[in-house]
């Protein structure tokens, strides 16, 4: 027998913005059972296997990105296609696909930047919690849910336009698939296309979240051979002994990079806050590059010398989404995965159930996590 639509799946719903933490008392996030329509033209259905919690949905759970609820949360994920849409000629049933949160209609102008811009239409659909083709795919009790990113990864199954998936070969981990959707796409993406390390380029990364440490594991591939300088930085020790033995050289806190006025030609900004971003700055050498790719509060704001920047040649790059094209550049991160210089499975801190999803976001809140995945059997 085949699918019957709407099919019934389990989903881990938002159900309002900035509930007070910690989450795993207010509960702001329910596992409910919802319905899901069938996909249409160019659209997939997905079975998840592995999706991971990144900042950008605690960013939404704690109102510092403002987005539509209820609103099944998730965008960093993996799984098996198991239904495919009309008119979809490339993909086929049973491949197993990276999630990516900014589908690319391919013909807008921020496409044709190569990266460098997000897809305009894109970006609206995302905003406004819907598909790249229009509306939503998600019920419950007869009321609509709204898609996250594009994705909606903390559920059993989602239905998802084709241009929002990349797919991977089956020796490619479904976990190890997942973190490759944001946070290598995000830290690598940083380095190998906005900042373009040379080979005698220091490079420094502030912040060492699940995104930082990907630079990190990046910029170490990149080291060999070269003998740069990988410089890490963060205010928790545990991440700065971590960073170390991801390949950094050095670790610093952003207090002992101030008093020792440490820089580098390349520094990565992939905390999110005005602090670090102002470390970054502050610490990118004369004729150096500064990439931010963290998301702070809509409001915030940072204060910076304009004299540095033109006395002593310094760029400031914003980079979202690593300036990624998803269909280019995860098949070279597999490809370095493969090789063994990019072991993408040491960012995986912790393996927990969708019904763990508010302790998992007190948990990355508090600083300490790197990638928890939520596995689904």
């Amino acid at each position: 027998m085949g699918t019957v639509w709407p099919m019934r799946i389990r989903g881990a719903v938002l159900e309002r913005i900035g509930a007070e933490p910690p989450y795993e008392r207010s509960q702001p996030i329910t596992v409910s059972e919802l319905d899901l329509a069938e996909p249409g033209a160019g659209e997939l259905l997905v079975r998840i296997e592995a999706a991971g919690l990144c900042h950008s949905d605690l960013s939404v759970v704690d109102g510092n990105r403002v987005r539509p609820v209820p609103m099944l949360l998730g965008h960093e994920a993996a799984g098996r296609i198991e239904a495919v849409g009309p008119g979809e000629s490339t993909l086929r049933v049973g491949q197993r696909v990276v999630m990516t949160f900014l589908p690319r209609c391919g013909e807008c102008a921020g496409c044709a930047t190569e990266g460098r811009t997000p897809c305009l239409p894109g970006s609206l659909a995302n905003n406004a919690g819907e598909l790249l083709a229009g509306g939503r795919r998600l019920l419950r009790d007869g009321d609509e849910v709204h898609h996250h990113l594009g994705v909606s990864g903390f559920a059993t199954h989602a239905v998802v336009d084709s241009r929002s998936v990349v797919p991977v070969d089956d020796d490619v981990p479904a976990d190890v698939a997942a973190v490759l959707g944001c946070a290598v796409l995000t830290g690598g993406g940083a380095l190998l296309n906005s900042a373009k390390p040379g080979p005698a380029d220091r490079i420094m990364v502030v912040g060492l979240g699940g995104v930082g440490m990907a630079a990190v594991l990046v910029a170490a591939a990149l080291r060999e051979g070269t003998g740069r300088d990988v410089i890490a930085v963060d205010t928790v020790p545990e991440k700065l002994k971590l960073a170390t033995e991801f390949g950094a050289t050095a670790a610093y806190t952003p207090a002992e990079v101030a008093a020792e006025s440490i820089q580098a030609e390349i520094v990565i900004e992939a905390a999110g806050n005005v602090r670090a971003f102002e470390t970054a700055v502050a610490a990118t050498a004369p004729g150096g590059t500064a990439v931010t790719v963290g998301l702070p509060a809509p409001d915030a704001t940072a204060t910076i010398s304009p004299l540095g920047l033109v006395a002593q040649g310094r760029s400031i790059v914003g980079s979202y989404l690593g300036s990624a094209v998803p269909s280019r550049d995860i098949p070279e991160y597999v490809r370095m995965w493969r090789e063994g210089s990019l072991p993408v499975e040491r960012l995986i801190s912790a393996r927990i159930r969708l019904e763990d999803v508010n302790q998992g976001m007190d948990e990355l809140a508090s600083g300490h996590a790197l990638r928890q995945i939520i596995v689904f059997d």
